[in-house]
């Protein structure tokens, strides 16, 4: 596929292109593919698989014969969400394909959201007379704490942490941005081509959600949210860990240090 004019999302995912990376999903991959195709059937769909000890590469080898909306990637070891993004994405950019849409394997993002980001990314119709602005967003992200958001399977101490959480990235980095941290999002791949926003990308864990929102704001990106339910997972073991929240941790905090210096000199006075 390649981007020779410009392209409009369909809600039923034509010219996109979605990069899910997997170590272990076996248990939930199968249904996950037959739930996207169900509600985007013009999507199609790249894994990135880390070498998953269940076989979940090899089964997506077995079931891309015959099915042209299946890609695989498969990389020799597991080497971090954010370089599974990073290096889905691009293999999207270098294919072509306009919209690239990012999402877990888990179960916890519902393909039946996906139209509603499409369609959001596509703006009004009749099209508007500008290929970007407030109508065209270039990053379209499917939020958890917008009115009409909701979560199911958490507790309340989850609900409270994830909600904090997202409160302190926009007190440090001063986005207004309500769900930084969410990943499913769908990007516009001529944005992050255009200003080389992976090639910036410096974490490796689940901070990377919360940098390439900071990144593509901090480059003019347009960005909208939309109201999804995130469920708990499937089935399987989550991935995340201590390390993954002191990595975003320390990545908030020293971008609302370098913030609150930046403003600090601009005060003083000019000599």
């Amino acid at each position: 596929m390649t981007e020779s004019v410009p392209f409009s999302p369909s809600p039923s995912g034509d010219h996109t292109l979605i990069v899910i990376p997997t170590y272990n999903e076996m248990s939930t991959l199968p249904t996950i593919l037959d739930d996207i195709w169900a509600h985007v059937p013009g999507a199609h769909v790249l894994i990135v698989d880390d070498s998953s000890p269940d076989g979940t590469g090899e089964w997506v080898d077995t079931r891309r014969e015959g099915e042209e909306r299946l890609h695989v990637l498969h990389r020799p070891a597991k080497s971090g969400l954010a370089t599974a993004y990073v290096d889905g994405m691009g293999w999207g950019i270098e294919h072509g394909y306009p919209f690239i849409l990012q999402m877990d394997a888990d179960g916890s993002h519902r393909p039946v959201d996906l139209p509603k980001l499409l369609s959001r990314m596509a703006g009004p119709d009749p099209p508007a007379p500008v290929a970007r602005g407030p109508d065209r967003p270039d990053l379209v992200i499917g939020s958890r704490w917008v009115p009409g958001g909701a979560i199911n399977g958490w507790s309340a101490k989850r609900v409270a942490l994830s909600k904090a959480g997202n409160y302190y990235v926009r007190f440090c980095l001063g986005t207004p941005v309500r769900d930084a941290t969410a990943g499913l999002r769908l990007h516009r791949a001529s944005f992050l081509r255009e200003h080389e926003v992976l090639g910036r990308v410096a974490t490796t864990g689940f901070g990377f959600q919360v940098e390439m929102t900071e990144l593509e704001r901090s480059l003019g990106a347009t960005i909208a949210e939309v109201p999804i339910t995130f469920d708990e997972r499937m089935a399987g073991e989550s991935k995340l860990d201590s390390s993954i929240f002191v990595e975003e941790l320390v990545m908030v905090t020293k971008g609302g240090l370098s913030r609150l210096a930046q403003a600090a000199r601009q005060m003083l006075p000019k000599r």
